[in-house]
C-alpha cells in the first residue's frame, strides 16, 4: 500500500508565497505553492505518453477507472462539507464529475465497467488522503482547488487530443466537458473568490496549501503507478 512516504519528495516551497501572509488571497497562495508540484504532475511520463498518442484506449479506460474512485471520494466528502456552515459556499453541483465518468466508463468498457474498477495502490491512497479531511472545509477545499479547476482549466484540451489519438467518441470523454459550466473563466473566478472568503487562520492557511501539494504528490503517484502498467509503443 502507497503511503505518504512513498509519494515523490515535495518541491522546496515557492519564494514569496510563505502562506503565513495574510494579505495574500488563498487562491493565490495555493497557485504559487503548489506550482512545482502541478509542473511535475503535468510533465508525468503516463499524462505525456497518453496525450502524445504513444498509448492506447486501455490506458485511457485504465485512468477514469482510478479517477473514478478518487472523484467518488471527493465528491462523498463534498457532501459533509456542504452540510457545515463554512463549507457550503464552495461545494458547486455544476462541478461534480462521477455521473460523467460513469457514464463514460459505460461507453467505453460496457455496463460490467464496476467489475474492473480495482483501485491502484497509489490510488487507494489518493482517495484514503482526501477522506481523511472528513468535513474541514480546508482540507476539502485543497483537493477540490487541485482536481476541479484543472479540469476546468485543461480538460477540454485534452479531451480533443484522447479523441484524435485514440478515435474516442464523445460519449466516452464526458468528463472533461461541463456543460452547466458555458463560460469556465467567470465561474473559476467566482470559485476563487469563494475560497479566498474563507475565515482561515494562518495556521489553516498553511495546512491548505500543504494538503495541496500532497495532492498533487499523490496525483503524480497515481500517474506513475498507471505508467508501470502501460507502456508507450
Amino acid at each position: 500500500m502507497t503511503t505518504t512516504h512513498d509519494l515523490p519528495a515535495a518541491a522546496p516551497r515557492t519564494p514569496g508565497t510563505a502562506p503565513d501572509d495574510a494579505a495574500v488571497p488563498l487562491s493565490v497562495l495555493l497557485r504559487e505553492g503548489t506550482r512545482p508540484e502541478h509542473e511535475a504532475a503535468e510533465g508525468s511520463t503516463f499524462v505525456e505518453d497518453l496525450l502524445g498518442g504513444r498509448l492506447t484506449t486501455a490506458a485511457y479506460v485504465d485512468l477514469a477507472l482510478q479517477l473514478h474512485a478518487v472523484y467518488t471520494a471527493l465528491e462523498e466528502v463534498g457532501e459533509l462539507v456542504r452540510r457545515t456552515p463554512a463549507g457550503s459556499g464552495v461545494v458547486f453541483d455544476e462541478l461534480r464529475r462521477v455521473p460523467a465518468l460513469e457514464a463514460d466508463l459505460a461507453h467505453l468498457a460496457g455496463p460490467g465497467w464496476r467489475e474492473r474498477a480495482v483501485p491502484l495502490p497509489a490510488t487507494a491512497a489518493y482517495a484514503a488522503a482526501v477522506r481523511a479531511g472528513g468535513t474541514d472545509v480546508g482540507a476539502y477545499v485543497a483537493h477540490a482547488y487541485t482536481r476541479y479547476l484543472g479540469d476546468l482549466s485543461g480538460g477540454q484540451v485534452i479531451g480533443r487530443m484522447v479523441q484524435r489519438h485514440y478515435a474516442v467518441a464523445d460519449d466516452g470523454v464526458g468528463f472533461y466537458a461541463f456543460p452547466a459550466i458555458p463560460k469556465p473563466k467567470p465561474f473559476k473566478d467566482l470559485y476563487r473568490a469563494r475560497v479566498d472568503a474563507l475565515d482561515l487562520t494562518a495556521a489553516q492557511r498553511a495546512a491548505v496549501v500543504d494538503e495541496a501539494r500532497a495532492a498533487f504528490r499523490h496525483n503524480r503517484a497515481l500517474f506513475a503507478a498507471l505508467a508501470e502498467v502501460h507502456r508507450a509503443a
